[in-house]
C-alpha cells in the first residue's frame, strides 16, 4: 500500500504533516507514505534517520487557502497537491491525504483523479462524534452546493460501503437530514430522496431532524452540500462557544474552580469524545480513488489518524464495493 502525503497543505505544514506521517510510519510498517513537497523543509522536520518506509518526492509549488481552487490546480501543475493527486491518477499511489486547500482538494480529486464510472457527483463526507458516543458519517458537507434526488441516493450507497469497511459497522443505519421525521416532509428534493432512499440496498431509517441528529438515531446522515456545510459550522461554532462558556463558568470564583478540579477528569474525556483529531479526515467519496480532506489546523495527532482513515479506506476495498453496488443498481 503507498499513500501520497501532501506534505505542504496545512495550517501547520509542514512540520505537524511531517510529524503526522512519521508517528503513522511508525505504526504501520507496511504502508509506504510518501511525502510531497519541498524536499528541503521536508527533511528539515524529519531531523534524524527516516523511516525506511517514508519516500519524499520533490515538488517548487504550494496551493494556498487564498488560491482560487480550479485555476490553482489548472496553471500549478508541480504544487504538491496537484502531484500527490497526479499519482493516484497514474497508479503510484492508491490515494493521498491533504490539510490544504478544501476547495482545491475537490478540483485536484475531479480533474486530476476523476470520477468512479457512474457516480455523478462526489461528496465530501466528515465523520460527526455523538452524544451516544459513537461516530456519525454526515454527507455531504460541501462538495455541491446543488444537488438532485439520485445525487442524495448515491451518497448513501457510497456511505453504506465506507461505513462498513472503515468504520467497521454490520449494518449501517442510513438516514436523511429533514425539517420532519415523517414520511411526506420536506421540500421536492428530499421527497424525491426519500423514495430512492427507502428502496435502497442498505438499512434506512427515514428522515431525521436536526435536533435529533447528535442523538445517536443514525450512523450515517444523507444531506446536500448547502445544508450539510451549514450545520457543519453550526455544530462547530456552537461546540466552541460551549467549552469557552464552561471555562468562564468554572473560572468564575474559589467554589467553581474547586468544582471544575473535581470533575476534571471527566470534563478532559468529554471533550476528548468531541475532538476532531481522534475522527481522521473528510473523505471524498466518489473519486476514483481515497482521497482524504484532514482538518485545516490538523496537528501531529489529527494528520495521523487521517492517514489511518486512508489505510482503512484502502485496506478495506471500498472502491471496489462502490463499483459493485453502483453496477447493480
Amino acid at each position: 500500500m503507498r499513500i501520497a502525503i501532501d506534505a505542504m497543505g496545512g495550517d501547520h505544514a509542514p512540520h505537524a504533516i511531517v510529524e503526522g506521517t512519521l508517528q503513522a510510519a511508525r505504526a504501520h510498517a507496511d504502508v509506504t507514505l510518501i511525502l510531497v513537497g519541498d524536499e528541503e523543509a521536508i527533511k528539515k522536520c524529519i531531523g534524524g534517520e527516516r523511516p525506511s518506509n517514508v519516500e519524499i518526492v520533490h515538488t517548487t509549488e504550494v496551493i494556498t487557502a487564498d488560491d482560487e481552487p480550479v485555476r490553482s490546480v489548472r496553471r500549478k501543475k508541480d504544487a504538491s497537491m496537484v502531484v500527490a493527486a497526479r499519482m493516484v491518477k497514474e497508479k503510484q499511489a492508491d490515494g493521498f491525504v491533504s490539510a490544504g486547500n478544501t476547495g482545491a482538494l475537490m478540483a485536484a480529486g475531479l480533474l486530476v483523479v476523476g470520477r468512479i464510472p457512474s457516480i455523478e457527483r462526489p461528496a465530501l463526507a466528515s465523520i460527526w462524534p455523538t452524544f451516544g458516543g459513537k461516530a456519525m458519517l454526515v454527507l455531504d458537507v460541501g462538495a455541491n452546493m446543488d444537488a438532485e434526488a439520485t445525487h442524495l441516493y448515491q451518497y448513501g450507497l457510497m456511505a453504506n460501503a465506507f461505513s462498513k469497511e472503515v468504520l467497521g459497522l454490520s449494518k449501517p443505519r442510513i438516514g436523511l437530514l429533514n425539517v420532519g421525521s415523517e414520511p411526506g416532509k420536506g421540500d421536492k428534493l428530499r421527497k424525491e430522496a426519500f423514495e430512492l432512499l427507502q428502496n435502497g440496498p442498505f438499512h434506512f431509517v427515514g428522515n431525521i431532524e436536526a435536533r435529533e441528529a447528535m442523538h445517536d438515531k443514525c450512523d450515517v446522515l444523507v444531506a446536500d452540500g448547502f445544508t450539510g456545510n451549514n450545520v457543519l459550522k453550526l455544530i462547530e461554532g456552537f461546540g466552541l462557544g460551549l467549552f469557552d462558556k464552561l471555562k468562564d463558568v468554572f473560572m468564575a470564583g474559589p467554589l467553581t474552580k474547586m468544582a471544575a478540579l473535581i470533575l476534571k477528569p471527566g470534563l478532559r474525556q468529554f471533550k476528548k469524545t468531541f475532538d476532531y483529531s481522534e475522527y481522521g479526515g473528510a473523505p471524498l467519496l466518489g473519486i476514483d480513488g481515497a482521497v482524504i480532506k484532514a482538518h485545516g489546523s490538523s496537528n501531529a495527532r489529527a494528520f495521523e489518524m487521517a492517514i489511518e482513515q486512508a489505510r482503512r479506506f484502502i485496506a478495506g476495498r471500498v472502491l471496489e464495493q462502490i463499483y459493485n453496488d453502483v453496477q447493480q443498481q
